[in-house]
């Protein structure tokens, strides 16, 4: 736990507790977001990093680890939950509200809506980076009828870069080496808006621009317009009192976390181990049989 140091003052401050959480260290991204415009909150971030990438699994198994970790920070006294995974912002959020109808939720999306308005004559295709699952689902589907109309839209799956940023980090040559890969349909199709549509991407704009080469589209990260939706929600919450603190919790590597989280800002000192929450399924490439640790309405 982090205590956010604040001018000295002689009233307690109001404190709204804001939980945040994804299925590793890409929310970071959205946290920090969240602690620009929050300065003066209680933030909570729980990083599922045991149980990445979300955007290769199942709705169930999604569906059944966001559960985990809504409850797990409802425990620790959050008011409003961000769910700061676009694939989990797909595949579960009707399923979060309907459990909690009284706790505001604020989910994250591809900005397709922001790439599309922005489309001016002679301009190429919008390019959208995402997770299979997130592409898939019918959220993503819904999402883009209602907004692409005739518009040329690429659409790239990028499998294996989510777990590749956790696993190895954002600037590990094997992590670049796919990045690249999944560019180049967008680079040769010259594209000149990507959409990143997972929060693990915004950790690899210097390895996005690299692979884009002297036609660097506009890259569209809705981190911020989620804090946006969080910081106004937040002021509608009962009123509490306390200390700004940020608490982060991982299933993972702390060290990696830490690193990532001082990229970007964050004020981030120990990271407590994620507990165990429940019985869940084993980790994507487990061995058969074994389970790794497990240690509102609203969207942007």
């Amino acid at each position: 736990m982090t205590r956010i140091p604040q001018a000295r003052d002689t009233t307690r401050t109001s404190a709204p507790c804001v939980g945040v959480f994804d299925s590793g260290v890409g929310g970071l991204t959205v946290l920090a977001a969240l602690h620009r415009r929050l300065p003066h909150a209680r933030l909570l971030y729980a990083a599922d990093s045991a149980y990445a990438p979300y955007g290769e699994r199942d709705a169930a198994y999604v569906l059944q680890r966001c559960r985990l970790l809504t409850r797990f920070l409802l425990r620790q006294g959050a008011q409003l939950v961000v769910v700061a995974c676009n694939t989990a912002t797909a595949m579960a959020m009707p399923e979060l509200r309907s459990e909690w109808p009284q706790l505001p939720f604020v989910g994250i999306e591809p900005a397709i809506k922001p790439a599309l308005a922005l489309r001016a004559a002679g301009d190429g295709p919008v390019g959208v980076l995402a997770t299979p699952g997130t592409l898939g689902s019918d959220r993503f589907r819904t999402l883009l009828a209602r907004h692409a109309g005739d518009a040329a839209v690429l659409l790239q799956p990028c499998p294996g870069l989510a777990e590749a940023v956790e696993t190895r980090g954002p600037h590990d040559p094997a992590t670049l080496a796919l990045l690249e890969r999944f560019c180049a349909p967008l680079r040769e199709a010259r594209c000149t808006r990507v959409v990143l549509g997972c929060t693990h991407y915004p950790l690899l704009l210097d390895g996005i621009r690299a692979a884009f080469g002297d036609a660097v589209p506009t890259l569209l990260d809705p981190a911020d317009a989620v804090a946006a939706q969080a910081s106004r929600l937040a002021g509608e919450l009962p009123q509490t009192h306390g200390t700004p603190t940020l608490c982060v919790w991982s299933n993972g590597e702390p060290a990696r976390l830490q690193r990532i989280a001082a990229a970007l800002g964050l004020p981030v000192g120990a990271v407590l181990a994620l507990p165990t929450l429940e019985a869940a399924p084993a980790p994507l490439g487990a061995p058969a049989g074994s389970h790794g640790p497990a240690m509102s309405h609203h969207d942007a």
